[in-house]
């Protein structure tokens, strides 16, 4: 059975992730106010093809990774230790009523790849060209995945933890920052302050 858009009425956006996920077969949540579907990585491409076709999420807005790391090269390690692993998300939505989908997967640090979906999303090119430059990630069935920032000769992946950073070596992260109180406004006694 096949989900049309207007199938889809949910009263809250918790409802509605739960209503993505059954029909792409993953995990659904709302953190922030963003509705975010977690399905596996072999799954990628075809959750996505299903979220086009049978929920109207038509328009593709973006995708990148982060890199799930406990060790750094530059700069301080994670506060408590993290599942190691490049976590793949890509956003898409439907352009009638502003319904917006995060999608999310995981996939192995060691050997980096998953499904490519410009076969789905025309727009995806870009961004995984740039996930591929940045994180080292390959894109199977993707048509180019040139560099777009790059020298070709360049070795790396900037995005990567355990790449070292130079600029990072020189002058390191603040780390953990001392956030001071936001000055007063104007008060109603004096109101030139």
């Amino acid at each position: 059975m096949t989900s049309s858009p207007s199938d889809i009425e949910s009263t809250t956006l918790s409802d509605y992730a739960d209503q993505v996920a059954a029909v792409v077969g993953g995990t659904g949540a709302v953190t922030f106010d963003t509705v975010k579907v977690t399905v596996e990585s072999s799954h990628w491409e075809a959750a996505h093809r299903t979220a086009r076709d049978e929920l109207g999420l038509v328009f593709f807005s973006w995708l990148s990774a982060v890199d799930w790391a406990n060790e750094v090269a530059v700069g301080d390690p994670p506060g408590e230790e993290v599942e190691e692993r490049l976590e793949v998300l890509s956003t898409v939505s439907d352009i009638s009523e502003g319904r917006r989908v995060t999608f999310t997967t995981s996939i192995s640090n060691e050997s980096p790849a998953i499904a490519s979906l410009v076969g789905v999303y025309a727009g995806a090119n870009w961004h995984e060209r740039e996930a591929h430059e940045m994180f080292g990630i390959e894109f199977e069935g993707h048509p180019d995945l040139s560099h777009l920032y790059l020298p070709d000769s360049f070795v790396g992946n900037p995005l990567r933890k355990q790449y070292p950073l130079l600029s990072r070596e020189v002058k390191p992260w603040p780390g953990t920052v001392d956030v001071e109180p936001m000055p007063e406004g104007p008060s109603e006694e004096n109101p030139e302050s």
